[in-house]
């Protein structure tokens, strides 16, 4: 469900809302004295009152640490204090409104102020950590759960507002335009992700990328490659994968060109809707979530459902091979070997590193297309998950500045990515004695660097970021107010910050 924001002029005494939200390092707060008067006894300074309190509740301030202070009155009010830690940020910002928005929809409260601090600091940035903070806190996923639906429309928000100065109304408030595309892109692949494998087949991404093609109203292009035409192309490592299904594979070419002779980018993502690790079957365990392998490609999406609002001058190129990965008796076997676009050869040894495969092709089809720079997103290995943990994106780049405008892109967002080492004495281990390349080392160690430097065989010189997302595309447990359980549309947010911070020309 949608929440209402706004932004309104910060006033004399305390918004008349039930959960007023305000930020402390433990010792002063963004709370203006003159709007402490509720908070007031007859013979105390109210935010002394304050003070003392959060000193007996061992509230120290830190980053991300709240509390919840009742209010007297006749109504259910509650003053929710968001620690800064020693620097105040935009995500601890855009953390302590989700916090809110939680704290508010738990207690069943309605109504939720947040009284800005430094306003004049952040600009509109500061209504965009708002807007991202609010909406992906509020985001539930109800499509198949009628007590869900029933609960959340019960709980729904009448209003979350931000209090600023009025000189600064106009920028926040452009700022909570820009956050509300923002969120509405991560809350699309969000929804994409957390669809059953069963509704979200190759054939369901190409109806999704025509809704926004048609939503766009001809400001996205989008093309469409079946089974036949992929062979054509020589997609024989994509097309390996998809032949154990019998739902039809499709490959997505979407395009954003706002104008002619503008900077190329091209987008990949990992699109396999179902991965039952083919012939190299996956344990049951193992399985339960993978239909949650399309987060790449769902990410792309959203991307690109919010390119025509933000009318980037850059052209972007979105590409998707869209498959399931499912054992039969036409199901690729160990030890086949296959031709990939590119013309390279590989030896398949395990069916279940098969991102990679589809990958190949569809990075040699970005490349056709001739791009300033290809960025790819995919649930590509679990030895990432092993690296960095759950909530880490892991970042392989051949270029420094890509790199570097990914790092600060994603930092902006307030998405964790970590740069992992592209080593090169590795790639002797991916070395086959009958084929180019094989699809696995057959070792134990070093899994995400080399299936990063797989992919890096067919990028050439074209400067490449590759984002392993396999442990922060899906919350088996809520860490972070802004992130249910369920898929987190992670990516979405780094990317279009990414494409904000290129040079047009």
């Amino acid at each position: 469900m949608s929440v209402p924001l706004s932004v309104r002029p910060v006033r004399r005494g305390l918004p008349a809302a039930e959960v007023i939200t305000v930020f402390s390092d433990g010792k002063t707060f963004s709370l203006p004295e003159a709007a402490a008067r509720p908070v007031r006894s007859r013979a105390s300074n109210g935010a002394r009152v304050a003070r003392e309190h959060l000193q007996r509740a061992a509230f120290k301030g830190e980053a991300h640490e709240t509390h919840a202070l009742p209010l007297p009155g006749r109504t259910a009010r509650t003053l929710f204090i968001v620690g800064t830690g020693k620097a105040l940020t935009l995500d601890v910002i855009r953390r302590g409104v989700a916090a809110a928005v939680q704290h508010a929809k738990a207690e069943g409260l309605r109504t939720v102020s947040i009284i800005a601090p430094f306003a004049a600091v952040f600009g509109s940035e500061l209504g965009r950590a708002f807007a991202e903070g609010a909406l992906l806190a509020n985001y539930r996923f109800t499509a198949y759960s009628a007590e869900t639906a029933k609960r959340e429309k019960r709980l729904a928000l009448q209003r979350v507002e931000l209090l600023v100065p009025p000189q600064e109304r106009k920028a926040v408030e452009e700022g909570v335009q820009r956050g509300t595309i923002d969120a509405s892109a991560t809350m699309l692949a969000r929804d994409l992700v957390n669809e059953p494998a069963s509704r979200m087949t190759p054939q369901s991404l190409v109806e999704e990328a025509q809704k926004i093609a048609k939503a766009s109203r001809g400001a996205i292009e989008l093309t469409i490659l079946d089974r036949a035409q992929c062979a054509e192309r020589g997609m024989g490592a994509f097309l390996a994968v998809a032949q154990g299904s019998t739902a039809e594979p499709a490959f997505l070419h979407v395009v954003y060109r706002p104008a002619p002779k503008l900077p190329i980018v091209a987008l990949v993502g990992k699109g396999i809707t179902f991965d039952s690790g083919g012939l190299s079957l996956k344990p049951a365990d193992g399985m339960e979530t993978m239909k949650i392998d399309m987060a790449g490609a769902a990410s792309v999406l959203g991307v690109f459902s919010a390119l025509p609002k933000l009318k980037f001058p850059i052209e972007v190129h979105g590409f998707i091979a869209a498959c399931e990965n499912m054992p039969s008796g036409s199901a690729v076997k160990p030890g086949d070997i296959v031709r990939t676009a590119s013309g390279k050869t590989v030896e398949i040894l395990n069916t279940d590193a098969e991102g990679r495969l589809t990958l190949a092709d569809a990075i040699a089809e970005a490349r056709k297309v001739r791009p300033q720079v290809i960025l790819d997103l995919a649930t590509l290995t679990g030895a990432c998950v092993v690296a960095l943990g759950e909530e880490v994106t892991g970042l392989f780049s051949n270029d420094e500045a890509t790199a570097g405008k990914v790092l600060r892109a994603a930092e902006s967002a307030g998405e964790y990515v970590w740069r992992l080492p592209l080593i090169p004495e590795y790639r002797s281990n991916l070395k086959s004695s009958v084929a180019d390349m094989k699809n696995i080392t057959g070792k134990r160690w070093g899994g995400a660097i080399t299936a990063a430097l797989f992919l890096k065989e067919f990028i050439g010189n074209t400067p490449w970021a590759h984002l392993d997302i396999a442990g922060p595309s899906y919350a088996e447990k809520q860490t972070h107010p802004a992130i249910p359980v369920g898929g987190t549309g992670v990516g979405v947010r780094t990317v279009l910050r990414y494409l904000e911070s290129l040079p047009t020309r």
